[in-house]
């Protein structure tokens, strides 16, 4: 495994983090334990979740799950670096009006605490805001997550969903306050969805802000099995998307086929290779496909490929304002 710092932290995770989203809701406990007994075997040391994963039904079951897991001892907890979130609604009938999703201190210091009674967990090292709160003012947010901080309840504190200003404007905040501020922004980045590149992560890099990648490969869409995709796989839900780009999703598996690389790893590693990626998050359903991604840390793909990849899956035209202005 290759390791590399979180933004500016002195904090060093794995490059490829475990995302469980799918933990509780299409991945059971028992395969869950396997796949995350196999993430550490492999040295994935960055584990991720949300407290409302898998799904506003199933609010929480994931964390619990990790931490029935943690909770086995022989040193799991201390050998994760551990992320969760807070911002979504978690239909709890206590918050009454505040069910709603936002950022209030009353908000994040009551879904800390049941976070980590999920968790069996004192703490967590990165505590993640899920989205943007347009209507909690910078000073609130700042002053709840400086109490945790101080608390030892949570070591750093990232972001989700941010766009770039909103990354400014929260750093400037911090400051203002003496405060780290954000040391990761999580953000949805992979071949069909290059946006992120106009802005979001040249304002990241210019901040020391690292960016963890989700959705890498696009709903099972880049695993290089769009034209036929397993059965009750995501990528099967889009038969209609992957008909109106098959040309381009043929190319792609032949690419693939080429180089002698799954459609996985490829996607993995194109991400991987952008200097402002601290890490992609790989969402397993199974051990297998958790397997299958391993490979992507020591692949390095070459310039024609990457040519090839860039001509497939043309991106904004690279940052803003030159990619649409002079």
């Amino acid at each position: 495994m290759i390791y590399t710092f979180l933004g500016r932290s002195g904090l060093k995770v794995s490059r490829l983090c475990l995302g469980t989203w799918n933990f509780g809701a299409r991945t059971d406990e028992n395969e869950a334990f396997k796949i995350m007994d196999a993430a550490l075997e492999a040295g994935v040391n960055f584990f991720d979740t949300a407290n409302h994963y898998p799904d506003f039904v199933n609010c929480g079951r994931s964390e619990t799950i990790i931490g029935r897991w943690m909770a086995l001892g022989n040193g799991r907890r201390e050998r994760v670096v551990l992320a969760t979130k807070v911002y979504q609604p978690m239909m709890n009938p206590h918050d009454g009006p505040n069910n709603d999703g936002g950022l209030s201190k009353y908000k994040i210091r009551r879904h800390i605490e049941d976070s980590l009674t999920r968790l069996q967990t004192s703490h967590v090292e990165l505590y993640q805001m899920h989205h943007i709160d347009r209507h909690t003012a910078w000073d609130e947010v700042w002053e709840a997550f400086d109490v945790l901080v101080h608390q030892g309840k949570i070591g750093y504190v990232g972001s989700s969903n941010f766009p770039g200003w909103c990354l400014f404007k929260a750093q400037a905040a911090a400051r203002e306050r003496h405060f780290l501020g954000l040391i990761s922004e999580q953000h949805k980045y992979n071949l069909l969805c290059r946006l992120p590149e106009l802005e979001l992560l040249p304002a990241a890099r210019n901040l020391g802000i690292g960016v963890l990648a989700y959705s890498p490969l696009a709903n099972g869409l880049l695993t290089g099995n769009a034209i036929h995709p397993e059965l009750g796989s995501r990528a099967a839900t889009e038969k209609e998307y992957v008909e109106r780009h098959r040309d381009r999703f043929v190319s792609y598996e032949t690419l693939c086929r080429d180089i002698g690389e799954t459609g996985t790893c490829v996607a993995l590693a194109w991400i991987l290779a952008n200097r402002a990626v601290t890490c992609t998050i790989i969402g397993p359903r199974t051990k297998g496909q958790f397997d299958d991604a391993l490979r992507a840390v020591e692949l390095t793909l070459d310039g024609e490929v990457l040519n090839r990849l860039d001509t497939l899956f043309p991106g904004p035209g690279g940052e803003a304002p030159e990619a649409y202005a002079w």
